[in-house]
C-alpha cells in the first residue's frame, strides 16, 4: 500500500502573463510524493499553462518552482526531463508512421549513453544498451496490455489506444513525477475506465507521483488525493475531493452564469 510522502514539488506565487493577458495570478500549491494531485477548473482557467510552467515550457514572470528542495526561477524542458518529470499532452504528439514499440522507445532517449556512431554500427556496448532499453519498453507494453498492437503504426490505431501509447512513452522515462494533461479527453466510458485503472496502477505499483488535469469530475473525485481549483488564472480552492466538492466558490465557478 502506497504512503503519501513529503512535499516533492512546490509552486510559490507563480504569475504568468502573455502581453496584457494574465494566464496565472499568484498561484501557490504543493505536490506530495506518491500522491495523485488534480488540477481542475473551467475552460480557460489556466490549467495547461500551469503544467507548462512545471515542465519548463513557460517561464513565469513571478514566483518560483521548488523541486526536491531546489529553487528554480527558470526551468527548461531538458532540465525538467533530467530531473525525472515526464508529461503526456492534451493533443497527441506521437509519430504516426512509427510502430507502437518505436514510439515508446523514444521515451528512453535521455537514458541512452551510446553516441550516434555507436548506435549506427549497433555493436558492443551500444547493442547491449539498446537491448536493455527494448526490454524495458516491452515491460511497459505488457503493463499497458497493448502486446497485440506493438508493431502497428500508431496512426492506424483508434484514439483511445493512441492515448495509451502516449502514456507508455512517458512511462518509458521512468519518471518520478508524471504530468497528465486531460488523459481521458475524447474517450468513451470503457476507455476512461481502462485509463483510470492504469493511472492508479502507475501510482500504486511504480510509486509515481501524478499531477492530473481532467474535466471529468467523476474521474477526478475517484482518483485524486487532493485537488487544486483554478478559475480565470486564480486559485479558488485547494483540498481533498470532498472539501473541494462542497466549496461554494468552486460550485459558483462551475455552475455560475459566467460559465
Amino acid at each position: 500500500m502506497r504512503e503519501i510522502g513529503d512535499v516533492i514539488l512546490d509552486l510559490r506565487s507563480v504569475s504568468l502573463a502573455f502581453g496584457g493577458v494574465k494566464a496565472l495570478t499568484d498561484i501557490s500549491f504543493d505536490v506530495r510524493e506518491h500522491e495523485i494531485r488534480a488540477i481542475i477548473g473551467p475552460n480557460g482557467a489556466g490549467k495547461s499553462s500551469m503544467l507548462n510552467v512545471i515542465n519548463g515550457v513557460y517561464r513565469p514572470q513571478e514566483g518560483e518552482v521548488i523541486l526536491r528542495g531546489e529553487h528554480f526561477r527558470r526551468m527548461d524542458p531538458y532540465r525538467v526531463a533530467r530531473a525525472g518529470i515526464a508529461r503526456t499532452f492534451q493533443s497527441l504528439a506521437l509519430f504516426k508512421g512509427m510502430s507502437v514499440i518505436d514510439n515508446i522507445m523514444t521515451g528512453r532517449n535521455l537514458k541512452m549513453k551510446a553516441n550516434l556512431f555507436q548506435q549506427a554500427v549497433w555493436w558492443g556496448p551500444a547493442q547491449r544498451e539498446e537491448l536493455a532499453h527494448r526490454a524495458k519498453v516491452e515491460e511497459i507494453i505488457d503493463f499497458l496490455e497493448i502486446q497485440h498492437i506493438r508493431k502497428t503504426p500508431v496512426g492506424r490505431l483508434p484514439y483511445g489506444l493512441q492515448k495509451r501509447v502516449d502514456l507508455g512513452r512517458a512511462l518509458a522515462m521512468e519518471p518520478q513525477i508524471l504530468l497528465l494533461d486531460e488523459p481521458m479527453a475524447g474517450m468513451n466510458v470503457e476507455e476512461k475506465q481502462d485509463m483510470s485503472r492504469f493511472i492508479l496502477d502507475v501510482n500504486d505499483q511504480f510509486g509515481t507521483t501524478i499531477v492530473l488535469i481532467e474535466h471529468d469530475m467523476g474521474v477526478v473525485m475517484d482518483l485524486s488525493d487532493r485537488v487544486v481549483v483554478l478559475d480565470y488564472g486564480r486559485k479558488i480552492g485547494d483540498g481533498s475531493p470532498d472539501e473541494v466538492r462542497t466549496n461554494p466558490e468552486v460550485i459558483k465557478a462551475y455552475l455560475g452564469a459566467s460559465h
